[in-house]
């Protein structure tokens, strides 16, 4: 018998269910049902409906800042099909969802999967007319029954972390003469959130107050590397690195995306400017890049 794991007091929760129905208020009812004790902690439950990419990059986005517990991430387009339900150990959290990459990304920044199961035992499952609230029959049950001390191993047999669906996410081709990226997030204000750090920049010889030549869709134009929305002029089109470390192009108090007509998976070059250049539009482009983010630990890496 699998050692019961220590009790959690934390559960972040995420999903695409919205508040106009009671899919949140219910899974959360399910979990506090069965672990009264734990306080849950509502990540984000706007994500668009079905967009396990967008779950994944949200989930990842606040994973460094989440408390030690378990963290239940509910985007789930394959519902009532063979798609596993997962509980997946690392150093720090307990991962709940469906195996579909929701989970992938934030795994590997925690270190890597120790361990993980298929959720099949029926004795921690709610029984159910249908199929298609996982939700509320698989994952919070499986949450509410971890933080009340059940062994990960109790709640079903045991996988290999390395047969997991991996997720899926674009990187930025820095190799040419231009950088080619895409806007990976647009946040709530139209700040449109690029896949690449200030190094790909600074290894190109740019730093903060420098013009910088982007080319979006068939436009090209110039923007101004600004260290805050504050420093950029009303009305120019700039390119600020956010509080995650990565370069987003904004408008000072306005939204670049509806301005500008931006859009996830929009693809953006970026280059060092030659002289002068035209302003900036959109439209939509190529295949993004994408790599794999594996969820298992390096090769060599202790557990």
């Amino acid at each position: 018998m699998p050692a019961a794991t220590p009790r959690p007091e934390f559960v972040s929760f995420l999903s695409d269910y919205g508040y106009a129905d009671e899919f949140v208020g219910v899974c959360k009812s399910v979990i506090l049902s069965i672990a009264p004790h734990l306080q849950i902690i509502d990540v984000s439950h706007n994500i668009p409906a079905h967009d396990v990419r967008a779950g994944a990059l949200t989930l990842v986005r606040a994973a460094q800042y989440l408390p030690v517990g378990i963290i239940l991430a509910v985007v789930d387009p394959g519902v009532g099909t063979d798609r596993r339900a997962i509980a997946v150990q690392t150093e720090s959290c307990i991962l709940i969802g469906p195996d579909n990459g929701i989970l992938a990304p934030t795994v590997a920044i925690l270190g890597g999967a120790l361990s993980a199961v298929s959720i099949t035992n029926p004795d921690y499952l709610l029984e159910s007319a249908g199929p298609t609230f996982s939700g509320r029959d698989v994952f919070a049950p499986a949450a509410g029954f971890i933080a009340s001390g059940v062994a990960l191993g109790d709640l079903g047999e045991s996988i290999d972390p390395a047969s997991l669906t991996p997720g899926m996410l674009p990187i930025a081709d820095t190799e040419g003469e231009e950088i080619r990226c895409e806007i990976w997030w647009i946040d709530s204000f139209g700040n449109a959130q690029l896949n690449i750090g200030p190094e790909s920049l600074a290894e190109r010889g740019l730093v903060v107050g420098d013009q910088i030549e982007v080319k979006i869709r068939d436009n090209a134009g110039m923007l101004r590397w600004v260290h805050t929305y504050a420093d950029a002029k009303p009305s120019e089109f700039a390119l600020v690195v956010d509080s995650y470390g990565l370069c987003s192009l904004v408008l000072d108090r306005r939204s670049a995306a509806a301005e500008h007509d931006l859009r996830i998976g929009t693809e953006v070059r970026i280059s060092t400017p030659p002289a002068s250049v035209v302003g900036v539009g959109a439209r939509t482009v190529k295949e993004p890049l994408v790599t794999e983010v594996s969820i298992t630990r390096p090769p060599g890496e202790s557990e």
